[in-house]
């Protein structure tokens, strides 16, 4: 079991070095005003970054949400 694991982490890791070796150049992004320039492979780890956190905190939310009791209805 500990072989599998090195073994994946070395993939892994060769993987992502490949696609940082492959997404090297520089691209300009443009938002409103803003404008700058950065590698290809920083920008889709940004994204994939900022992807995971929204993701996390909807599923907190949502998680939160499912678990408040019912609020029961005022009758007068």
């Amino acid at each position: 079991m500990m072989y599998f694991k090195l073994i994946l982490s070395l993939v892994l890791t060769g993987t992502v070095v490949l696609f940082v070796i492959q997404n090297i150049s520089v691209v300009e992004i443009s938002f409103l005003f803003w404008s700058f320039a950065m590698s290809r492979a920083l920008l889709i780890f940004f994204v994939l970054a900022i992807a995971i956190v929204i993701g996390w905190l909807l599923h907190g939310y949502f998680s939160h949400r499912r678990n408040l009791p019912d609020k029961p209805l005022i009758t007068s």
